[in-house]
């Protein structure tokens, strides 16, 4: 089905028309329409216009009121102030755009008019190393903002450029070469993730306490990274089994995090060991980058340590080895030219960010972004405890991710009982890891992305305040109402007046599809959390002064029905969109 144009989009066409033709030197003019508390929509251009024109802006505005008649869309126009308009939508409008959008599994929201490609960086653990409070965001925002750009017609390219290469394996293969069974699990059974990690550690802490205190092992470690690099074939398989065995314990905690991570999206550091020597040479050759003491680099004139001296980026070491650099670059040449992407989204922590901006700008000196292909950081800030430092345990210690995911689900299962009447204790389990996880996300994704945030699990679990829950719980509400209507049916009644509660909620479902297409252009999913918010704040207003079940006449109880289930599906597919369950019961 075609996408439906909200009322807002019809109105500024309407109003733009009869601007035209009360002002024609203007052209296409812009009327600015805005939301308003005065009325529906308050159209602020006509100022402007009049002062350039040297007309009055008043009698201007009047005579576009002039040029919009009453009629199926507009119910009222009133010029207020020194030259703004107040439009009033009439009712019937408001109840067939939503009834269009019912009718349509996209809910009236249109594809983008130019997709491309588009491959989004997020996710990035490293190998053999446990995952921490500092992975949360990149993998949360991430997600949301893959499944909005998929939804809005863009074809979408996840990568997970995991930390897998780097000299911290050479003393981990080492020990392992002389401690051969020490990542050998007992039968065929499956491994857990727990278990994956638990092994991971125990060779990752008596490594590195041999390699800090035996000299011999140390050297045989260090001679073990040049083997690697080389691509010696049994140092090359022992790395693999680190990988490996990482990723079990990578795909439980997404598992946990209700996130799919596919094995082909994940393309590590070492995906582009062999085009580094490639893309130093081309930087080289080009003038791109020049030989510093010994180091190849690139320089700007607006990076400065200090001391006031250049900082250069580093593609290549003084000796030979290879920078963060070189592989970010490299990954970008292939993203463009193999992957054939026109935009790169890097979701990366804040503090990442000059990196990121002298990675950009070396790529776009080498040719390999330009107008056509772009590359952004969708940076993110720090979680905080409730004390508003960096989140870290009573110890002192980094938090594991797991240890949080599994108490948010604790906290979400008390919630559940003590609302649940007709429950299972497997539906609590159930709801309880999709309401915890919920909490955790949306905590999340409702903050700025640049922002940093407070973790606060008594909040974020809570039923009030902007939480996901309160989402849940609307949603929820709204299933119960629909199983209780019996024989009455959600229907769409034009020809009924709309209580103000009933024209709130109606108008801000409407802006649905907006809301969508600025947050996929902006990449910023906390806008989409907040009009969900507000959208089950206005349903709570119209259930509150509004009679479902109980309402006047037939025709009132299938209109208002109506209103619930496209609010039900609006926060369904809203909430998706988010990473985020929306059970049936609760």
């Amino acid at each position: 089905m075609a996408s439906v144009p909200s009322l807002a989009s019809t109105v500024h066409q309407r109003v733009a028309d009869a601007l035209s033709a009360a002002l024609p030197e203007a052209g296409t003019a812009d009327p600015l329409l805005r939301r308003s508390d005065r009325a529906d929509f308050q159209a602020n251009g006509i100022l402007a216009l009049a002062k350039k024109a040297k007309a009055n802006p008043r009698e201007l505005a009047a005579q576009v009121a002039g040029g919009l008649p009453a009629n199926d869309v507009i119910k009222e126009i009133e010029v207020s102030g020194p030259g703004f308009l107040n439009i009033t939508i009439a009712d019937r409008a408001i109840t067939e755009t939503l009834a269009a959008r019912a009718a349509d599994e996209r809910l009236g929201v249109p594809y983008a008019e130019n997709p491309g490609t588009t491959v989004v960086d997020y996710a990035q653990p490293n190998v053999a190393k446990e995952m921490h409070v500092g992975h949360l965001r990149s993998a949360v925002i991430g997600d949301a903002m893959v499944k909005i750009l998929e939804f809005a017609g863009e074809k979408v390219v996840r990568r997970h450029h995991i930390g897998d290469w780097g000299t911290q394996f050479g003393m981990l293969i080492q020990y392992l070469i002389e401690h051969p069974h020490e990542l050998d699990h007992e039968g065929s059974r499956e491994v857990s993730g727990e278990e994956a990690m638990s092994s991971l550690n125990r060779i990752y802490k008596a490594a590195r306490v041999l390699f800090d205190s035996d000299e011999e092992f140390k050297d045989r470690a260090r001679r073990r990274v040049v083997d690697l690099q080389a691509g010696e074939k049994e140092t090359l398989a022992l790395w693999q089994r680190f990988v490996d065995e990482s990723k079990i314990y990578f795909y439980s905690v997404f598992g946990k995090l209700d996130m799919e991570i596919r094995d082909a999206d994940v393309v590590g550091e070492s995906g582009y060991n062999e085009m580094l020597e490639e893309t130093c040479h081309i930087l080289e050759e080009s003038g791109v980058a020049v030989r510093s003491e010994g180091a190849l680099c690139v320089f700007f004139d607006d990076v400065k340590g200090p001391d006031g001296n250049p900082v250069p980026l580093i593609v290549k070491k003084s000796n030979g080895g290879y920078g963060y650099a070189a592989t970010d670059l490299s990954a970008i040449r292939d993203r463009v030219q193999s992957l054939g992407a026109d935009t790169l989204v890097y979701v990366v922590d804040a503090r990442q960010s000059l990196h990121f901006k002298m990675v950009f700008e070396t790529a776009r000196r080498a040719g390999w972004l330009n107008d056509q292909e772009k590359a952004v950081q969708l940076a993110f800030g720090t979680v905080l405890g409730k004390d508003g430092k960096p989140f870290k345990t009573r110890e002192g210690e980094t938090v594991r991710l797991v240890d949080l995911l599994d108490e948010a689900v604790e906290r979400a299962a008390a919630v559940v009982r003590e609302k649940a009447q007709d429950l299972t204790e497997e539906e609590i389990a159930e709801r309880a890891a999709q309401v915890g996880i919920g909490a955790i996300k949306y905590a999340d994704l409702s903050t700025s992305a640049s922002r940093d945030y407070k973790f606060d699990l008594d909040q974020m679990v809570s039923l009030n305040g902007d939480t996901s829950v309160y989402l849940q719980y609307a949603y929820a509400r709204i299933q119960s109402i629909l199983r209780k209507a019996g024989d009455a049916k959600p229907a769409a009644h034009p020809e009924l007046g709309l209580a103000p509660a009933e024209r709130a909620l109606g108008l801000h479902l409407d802006r649905f599809a907006e809301v969508l297409a600025e947050v996929a252009s902006s990449y910023e999913p906390h806008k989409l959390a907040a009009y969900l918010y507000q959208l089950a704040s206005h349903y709570t207003a119209f259930y509150a002064d509004c009679p479902v079940l109980k309402a006047e006449t037939p025709e009132m109880v299938e209109n208002r029905l109506f209103l619930c289930d496209l609010t039900a599906r609006t926060l369904h597919q809203g909430m998706a969109l988010l990473g985020i369950r929306t059970p049936e019961r609760l």
